[in-house]
């Protein structure tokens, strides 16, 4: 009887498993991550792409016009500061400063027979004890007259220099020299051609573009609301489309004192960041495009979840060991676009769902590992 009655409770109890799993709805397949610890960091990323900027950049000309005489240097030459890079015609320029010298050496001999005179002249009258008082009064008056020669003459030699350094003045302004040490980017001007500066208010081709690539940093906007967080010295990461899957680091050096207004509806703040690596720099060329990770805060072993697994107000879906998804609230700290430092709430080994936007997948659904993420 008792055998019976086991073996009844038996088929009761396969009955109602079968009926239950008859009735249960079918897993739903989901991307599922485990809970495990690495590195989390708090960051700021520009809101639009950036430019790789040469530290040093001159749109160059001369400040005179007239016909271009002379060119010495071609696209893409390394110059020094001071280096002369064209010529406008200055042959009238350098006759008269040839003409002022000559000038000059005039009155610069002049000058020393004078004032030689009016030497002789004073000596004379150390000797006064042994001539007349009027011979006296008269050789006062020549000596005065003969000193006021010399001090003309040697004004003259003054104006004279003068002249000279305005006649160099006038021969520079047809000289463009280098402002620094840089390389010759573009070339705007061939020789023959009749140079004329921008006029006040009219922009104008530059004669030479010059640029010191020595040193390069990243110009780019950052989104208002995140420029408070920003200071300088903070590190940075910077991508750039010219070497993908590559990472360098950086250095926040400059953050606007204001803000942009281009757009209305989206005022950016913009911040510069200098390259660390000086290897790098003999790779880049000015122009190209970059972006910026400001990091604001790290944590390098912190228990983390993907971002895009956390719902609002902070609650993930927790796999429990049959499938069935719990919501689970926790608390998080660090968090980036990738990952999120959970402080409380989860455990490391713990099973969240990752594809949250799948139809069905919600507190109370059962689902099965379609995938398991790290």
């Amino acid at each position: 009887m008792r055998k019976i009655l086991a073996i009844g409770i038996l088929l009761a109890v396969i009955a109602a498993a079968g009926i239950y799993l008859l009735q249960r709805p079918e897993p739903i397949p989901v991307i599922i991550h485990s809970v495990a610890e690495g590195a989390v960091e708090a960051i700021v990323a520009n809101t639009r792409v950036g430019t790789v900027k040469a530290c040093r950049r001159a749109y160059v000309a001369p400040a005179a016009s007239g016909q271009l005489a002379k060119l010495n240097v071609r696209e893409g030459d390394a110059v020094k500061k001071g280096a002369v890079l064209l010529e406008i015609w200055n042959d009238d320029l350098k006759a008269r400063i040839a003409l002022r010298k000559k000038e000059i050496q005039v009155k610069e001999a002049a000058a020393r027979q004078a004032c030689s005179i009016a030497r002789r002249t004073k000596l004379l009258q150390k000797h006064d004890g042994i001539i007349s008082q009027e011979q006296v009064d008269d050789a006062v008056t020549v000596a005065q007259a003969k000193r006021a020669a010399c001090q003309s003459a040697m004004a003259a030699v003054q104006v004279g220099r003068a002249a000279l350094t305005a006649a160099k003045a006038d021969l520079e302004r047809t000289i463009l020299r280098a402002p620094f040490d840089g390389r010759v980017a573009e070339i705007n001007v061939e020789l023959g051609e009749f140079v004329t500066p921008s006029p006040p208010g009219i922009a104008t081709l530059p004669a030479i573009d010059l640029l010191d690539i020595s040193c390069l940093f990243i110009s780019t906007p950052i989104d208002e609301v995140d420029a408070p967080l920003l200071r300088l010295g903070m590190p940075a990461r910077i991508t750039l489309d010219a070497f993908p899957k590559q990472h360098f680091p950086g250095t926040v050096t400059r953050i606007a004192p204001y803000v942009q207004e281009k757009e209305k509806q989206a005022r950016t703040v913009e911040v510069e960041v200098t390259l660390n690596e000086q290897q790098l720099l003999k790779r880049l060329l000015p122009g190209y495009s970059a972006d910026i990770e400001v990091i604001l805060a790290a944590r390098r072993k912190a228990l983390r979840i993907p971002t895009a697994a956390i719902l609002e107000n902070d609650r993930v879906l927790l796999v429990g060991k049959d499938g069935l998804l719990q919501e689970r609230v926790i608390q998080t700290g660090l968090a980036n676009w990738d990952y999120t430092e959970v402080l409380s709430g989860l455990a490391a080994g713990d099973r969240i769902v990752l594809s949250t936007g799948r139809d069905g997948v919600e507190a109370g659904a059962y689902v099965s590992a379609e995938q398991t993420a790290q």
